[in-house]
């Protein structure tokens, strides 16, 4: 079996507890987009695990070369390294990609921005590895120059214009999810009904698990030191994912730098929202979404998930005490949906 994330861990115990059948439920794993997934099945259909499994493998293997960042062969990289005026093809998959970005873009104030990617490799939380030093604000300033999704991204009949030659996408915040869907999909054309699919802590539900309640997700204490769930919700026919402050980050002199970059400054973040967990109609939103309330923190977050009724959970870290504890806030949509 291929080695888990500390995140897929909790999310397969509780996959195998919800597998108690047995013989009459599928269970599949694996590595993808650089981290793994998990497949928890009720095999009503009876359909064949062996074909199912290789029909998953020629999805994932169609997300990565439409999706990966990783991937030099992919259709993402081969944008991000056309420097010229003339526009570029997409994909239907990809067109569907920005048009979700560019909503998600235009709800949240700017935050959700796909267009970062120079300014997370210049604070060395990208492929770039750091200088140690950290950026200067002419580095700052120069990494600015072909960011901002609106204006770098335009999609006219199924081109793509680029409104700045270094333009790039960077996408782990919102193609992980599409890569679930895609896998969802699979299960359902193969006429499963009742799924949680897993990669990376994004998640799509459908139905029921097998002792007919709703899929038992785990959302995790925002703290690297723990490890330890925070919260276990019942969820069906949803998408869901969480953005976190809490694994990928650096200290400095006692500053603490996230991973999360705040669109207008070009910095990291500096609220104390730990986390922010965000349910929606599909996994590629749920990530897009949690991304960028993250960023926007929890009082602005929260005024526009009401605005836009999105379900979130935002996590606040309160280090006013002997030891760091933790305020959970959720929008009226969170709760409704978790009631209903």
């Amino acid at each position: 079996m291929p080695s888990l994330s500390r995140r897929s861990f909790i999310f397969m115990a509780l996959a195998v507890a919800a597998c108690k059948r047995g013989a009459a439920d599928i269970l599949l794993t694996g590595r993808t987009m650089g981290t793994s997934y998990s497949i928890v099945a009720v095999n009503s259909a009876g359909v064949d695990v062996s074909e199912l499994q290789t029909a998953i493998e020629a999805t994932l293997r169609d997300v990565d070369i439409k999706m990966s960042n990783w991937n030099a062969a992919s259709e993402v990289s081969a944008i991000n390294t056309h420097a010229t005026a003339e526009p570029l093809p997409l994909s239907a998959d990809m067109q569907h990609l920005i048009q979700a970005a560019h909503d998600v873009h235009l709800a949240s104030e700017g935050q959700f921005d796909i267009t970062l990617g120079p300014l997370i490799d210049l604070w060395g939380f990208g492929a770039v590895k750091p200088s140690g030093a950290l950026p200067t604000e002419a580095e700052i300033a120069a990494a600015l120059v072909p960011v901002g999704q609106e204006k770098m991204l335009r999609v006219e009949n199924g081109l793509l214009h680029k409104g700045h030659p270094d333009a790039a996408m960077y996408l782990s915040a919102i193609g992980k999810g599409f890569g679930v869907d895609r896998i969802g999909d699979t299960l359902a054309q193969f006429g499963l009904t009742n799924y949680m699919v897993e990669v990376g802590g994004d998640i799509i539900t459908s139905g029921q698990n097998a002792q007919g309640q709703p899929w038992q997700i785990a959302i995790e204490t925002p703290d690297a030191l723990t490890r330890s769930v925070y919260r276990i919700i019942g969820i069906k026919d949803r998408g869901m994912a969480t953005s976190g402050d809490y694994r990928n980050y650096f200290e400095k002199e006692g500053v603490r730098y996230s991973h999360i970059i705040d669109s207008d400054t070009g910095r990291p973040i500096t609220h104390k929202t730990a986390s922010v967990t965000v349910l929606a109609e599909n996994a590629m939103l749920a990530d897009a979404w949690a991304t960028a309330l993250l960023a926007l923190g929890t009082e602005r977050g929260l005024k526009t998930a009401e605005k836009h009724q999105i379900a979130a959970l935002f996590i606040e870290r309160n280090a006013n005490t002997d030891h760091v504890t933790f305020d959970a806030t959720p929008s009226t949509e969170f709760d409704a949906t978790l009631a209903s």
